[in-house]
């Protein structure tokens, strides 16, 4: 079955942007590129642009109703209520609330997540709404059979929804929360492995000294070095593996993850909402690392808007280097995309609109917004774009989101009820 869209621009991402472009699809994987007049209009879509499906690089689609919890909390403490009021969420609640995450995401254009998800609901949500994923399931503590063990649980309660689209990784949660032989045995289970490292000074403090705000908070013992060199020292760097955040690094460290492959998904609305920095974009970049883009979650981000999440990007990278030519707009654009996509090990199959791929693609309106006449059209999506301006999101060349024909009431109505319930009890001002 072939179909053939077009709208006034496509961003390819590998290769140049297409004036009055169009997409063949063909049993759900890209046929054809080029312009309408050489492949057919198909279905047209004026004042739009049409870019390949987000690729967000690291999410927890099951904190999507956290929005504003503990904000303006030192990290620590944020931390600390975070994990209080996650306890007391069933799998039903956090389903509801994954549900209602991968929602917003494909709303937001992106196709394709790499989630680290402590329930296994996200594997679920991404399956029953046609999200692709990777599916990294939290470990935690010292102990490499009790982290196995709950994997297994874990793995068993979801095997049921993995699929080509949706697959399977693990999740060592951080240097801090986790040994070195539950890394170990992580890496030894051959999937993907995704971790949190280097987010925050307290974090680097506390593995180095044993002091600092996380000290009491923390089970395991400090390592006497950061999270970087101590997993390097014990050969857990390699190119399997996808470090969140790496705000606190300094060069040495950076030059460790190249040397070992390491991909960084960076996330630059979290970081700065929480205070913990901003991430050196360029200097890993430069270094020659796969990055790509993570909204983190509504706990901290605070929501699924990768356009949000684009922006920051740019801003920050601006801000840090002191530089308007930091970071692109198309530069950005694609480390949303193909960057991602790399990030994950993806790039073969998803990140771009080349001939061969997925069909994962989103349609984004830009006639009400001021970048109409198009001078810069990676510009116009980066800068002008918004959930709101998504009018359909494909995944294998089938609609998974359109706008206005969503069911949003039922989502959100669910979400406010998980919500009510991790919120019962704990005032905010009595964690401050």
């Amino acid at each position: 079955m072939s179909a053939v869209i077009s709208a006034d621009w496509v961003l390819p991402v590998e290769g140049p942007p297409i004036e009055r472009g169009a997409v063949v699809i063909e049993d759900g994987r890209i046929a054809a590129v080029g312009t309408a007049d050489e492949l057919g209009s198909g279905e047209h879509y004026p004042g739009a642009a049409i870019v390949p499906g987000f690729v967000n690089a690291h999410s927890h689609l099951e904190y999507a109703v956290y929005a504003g919890f503990g904000d303006g909390l030192e990290f620590a403490s944020w931390l600390a209520l975070h994990v209080e009021r996650k306890r007391r969420l069933d799998y039903d609640d956090m389903l509801a609330s994954a549900r209602l995450g991968a929602a917003e995401c494909l709303a937001s254009g992106i196709t394709t997540v790499g989630d680290a998800s402590y329930s296994g609901a996200a594997a679920a949500a991404c399956a029953e709404l046609g999200l692709r994923a990777i599916v990294y399931l939290e470990v935690f503590k010292s102990d490499p059979s009790a982290a196995l063990q709950r994997f297994g649980e874990l793995r068993a309660r979801i095997e049921p929804e993995l699929s080509d689209r949706v697959r399977l990784g693990v999740s060592p949660h951080t240097p801090y929360t986790t040994s070195a032989e539950v890394y170990a045995a992580c890496f030894e289970l051959g999937l993907p492995v995704m971790t949190h490292l280097a987010e925050s000074e307290a974090e680097t403090l506390w593995l180095t000294t044993g002091e600092g705000p996380m000290a009491g908070l923390i089970s395991q013992e400090p390592v006497g070095t950061t999270g970087i060199r101590h997993l390097a020292g014990r050969g857990l760097l390699g190119p399997q593996l996808l470090a969140a955040h790496c705000v606190a690094v300094d060069a040495e460290e950076i030059a460790l993850l190249a040397e070992h492959d390491v991909a960084v998904a960076h996330c630059p609305r979290s970081n700065a909402l929480l205070g913990c920095g901003i991430a050196p974009l360029t200097d890993l970049r430069a270094a020659g690392l796969r990055v790509g883009l993570g909204t983190d979650s509504p706990a901290s981000a605070p929501s699924f808007d990768m356009f949000d999440e684009l922006r920051a990007a740019v801003s920050s990278a601006r801000a840090r280097e002191r530089r308007p030519d930091a970071l692109s707009a198309t530069e950005a654009l694609e480390l949303a995309t193909l960057g991602s996509a790399r990030a994950l090990g993806l790039d073969d199959e998803v990140g771009s609109l080349v001939q061969g791929k997925r069909a994962d693609l989103a349609v984004v309106a830009l006639d009400a917004s001021p970048y109409v006449p198009w001078e810069d059209a990676a510009a116009a999506v980066v800068f002008g774009g918004s959930p709101q301006s998504v009018l359909t999101t494909l995944v294998d060349g089938e609609a998974r989101y359109e706008r206005g024909g969503f069911r949003w009431q039922e989502l959100r109505s669910n979400g406010a009820s998980a919500r009510s319930r991790a919120l019962a009890g704990l005032p905010v001002a009595a964690s401050r």
